[in-house]
């Protein structure tokens, strides 16, 4: 089985699940997840988990996410994006750049959004797009996102080009329809494109034809990224022989079959290594008594036994 994360540039057409199916061919196994959808009209970073990272697939998606996006001022749709149906026009000729911006740079920092009818949250276990789809709209709660920063890149009303930093969970096509509202004039999203999502950037993404071509050559390795990184900014630790075969069990490891380069904090995690450089998890230290305890196992030691541990 392979395991490890692919950085994949999603282009327009495909749904995040369609990725998915197409990897799934390539690679020839099933077990593979995507770190948070794109709409199909949208483009840029999805990272994929492959065999034992699909077990991280939760964590990326909670990762923070950067955006370029255009808002076009003065129609609202029912989507809230360009592909939607038009619900009303507006004029857009009483608004100027200078209070465009204004407007744009009071939404950066903490507000409730309210998730948009066409999405795939789901409420009383069905999704919202189906219900939307069958012209209901039901009451959303709304949800607490963070706009850590905003850019306005360009400038030609109606039409604003912006990059968005901000938390996991907002919709941009929604921040783009509330910065309409807030104008007066209303507004949805034109593009969309996902710059970055949490260490994952797009100058490394590969598009799914590339990675076939490399697949098809046996070169899928010099792409894939190992499921270890995605906790380098943790301490490294490395067990013992005797350890090892504790920790390949579930079971807490002694401190003093630990190796680190300086005595870890109370509390303090940290990914722990076998004497092989085989990845085993992620443990946190207990201080009082003096040992690591399991967080999260990503090693099978049945790999180990057979030579395919990685």
């Amino acid at each position: 089985m392979i395991n490890g994360i692919l950085n994949i540039y999603k282009e327009k057409g495909y749904t995040s699940h369609d990725v998915v199916a197409r990897l799934r061919r390539i690679v020839g196994q099933k077990k593979i997840g995507h770190t948070g959808t794109l709409d199909p009209d949208a483009e840029g970073v999805l990272p994929v988990c492959l065999g034992k990272a699909t077990k991280v697939c939760d964590l990326l998606t909670d990762r923070d996410k950067t955006y370029e996006t255009v808002l076009l001022l003065g129609k609202t749709t029912d989507t809230h994006d360009n592909s939607g149906s038009l619900l009303e026009e507006r004029e857009t000729d009483g608004i100027t750049p200078e209070m465009t911006e204004k407007c744009i740079q009071g939404f950066a920092g903490v507000y409730d959004q309210i998730p948009p009818m066409y999405s795939a949250l789901k409420v009383n276990g069905r999704k919202l797009y189906e219900l939307a789809r069958e012209g209901r709209t039901v009451e959303r709660k709304s949800r607490r996102v963070t706009i850590h920063r905003i850019q306005i890149l360009d400038m030609e009303l109606p039409r604003v080009k912006m990059e968005v930093d901000c938390s996991k969970g907002t919709y941009i096509r929604t921040l783009c329809q509330d910065i309409g509202d807030r104008l007066g004039t209303g507004g949805c999203m034109e593009q969309l494109v996902r710059t970055r999502s949490g260490r994952f950037g797009i100058a490394s993404a590969r598009r799914l034809d590339e990675v076939q071509e490399l697949a098809a050559a046996g070169k899928l390795g010099d792409i894939l990224i190992p499921l270890d990184s995605v906790f380098e900014d943790l301490s490294e630790a490395v067990v013992s022989s005797r350890e090892a075969q504790r920790a390949f069990n579930g079971n807490a490891v002694s401190e003093k079959g630990v190796r680190m380069q300086k005595k870890p904090e109370p509390g303090e995690r940290c990914r722990i290594y076998d004497p092989d450089g085989h990845f085993i998890g992620i443990y946190q230290y207990d201080a009082d008594k003096m040992r690591f305890e399991l967080e999260k196992m990503f090693l099978d030691p049945e790999e180990i036994v057979s030579g395919r541990g990685n």
